[in-house]
């Protein structure tokens, strides 16, 4: 499981928010707060600050308790500061779904060189769980068949989302790396892979696609003896 915590940062407010955060970071750092994140942003300017949980018992700890008490008031005015910079943002929890994510080589994160993203966001009504996840199924195993170079991971809604989806992930170096690997995949599998995707898409209500990449120098994790 991961928490999530999404900022939709105003694109006039960018910059500012960007300095904002890494001055947080580097507060964190300081203070040593025992808590990771790794972070990711869309290309509309959504701030995505992802931290593996094992359980929802992580909700009831407060890891920059003693930061705020250290800093004061000076921790109060990050988050005023903060504020300016969205007029929306909040908190929920993902679930990677091994099951369905096709990691044929079974590495865990992608490749320190791969930070560009796409995310295919398809969302399902409850009545379609079991025919859209035997659907994804389908298109894992078409995948393995023909021996696939266009890995993904698959995630799926948690806690504190009114929709359910699964969200699928796919790493590549650059916008162009992108569309040789989707190009190349496109090929491989032939004509009949549209019969395939149909068995996920016939039960898709909406579908949403975002582009971005991971965002390293916003990363934090605390110091180990």
């Amino acid at each position: 499981m991961f928490r999530i915590h999404q900022d939709n940062v105003k694109p006039s407010k960018l910059m500012e928010y960007e300095a904002i955060a890494k001055e947080f970071k580097a507060a964190a750092s300081k203070h040593n707060v025992d808590v990771s994140w790794f972070t990711a942003m869309t290309y509309d300017n959504k701030y995505f600050y992802v931290s593996p949980i094992e359980n929802f018992a992580s909700f009831d700890e407060r890891p920059f308790a003693e930061m705020a008490k250290a800093m004061g008031d000076d921790f109060t005015d990050l988050f005023s500061r903060f504020d300016k910079c969205y007029d929306s943002h909040g908190t929920y929890v993902i679930v990677k779904d091994n099951e369905l994510s096709y990691m044929p080589e079974g590495v865990d994160n992608a490749p320190a060189d791969e930070t560009y993203r796409e995310w295919y966001y398809m969302y399902y009504k409850p009545e379609d769980a079991k025919n859209i996840r035997d659907g994804m199924k389908a298109v894992r195993d078409m995948f393995k068949e023909k021996g696939s170079k266009m890995y993904y991971r698959v995630y799926r809604d948690g806690m504190g989302q009114m929709e359910h989806y699964y969200m699928v992930s796919a790493a590549f170096k650059n916008e162009i790396d992108a569309a040789q690997k989707n190009e190349e995949n496109r090929k491989l599998l032939g004509p009949d892979r549209m019969k395939t995707f149909s068995k996920v898409l016939n039960y898709v209500s909406r579908m949403e696609e975002q582009r971005g990449v991971m965002r390293p120098d916003m990363d934090y994790s605390p110091k180990t003896d």
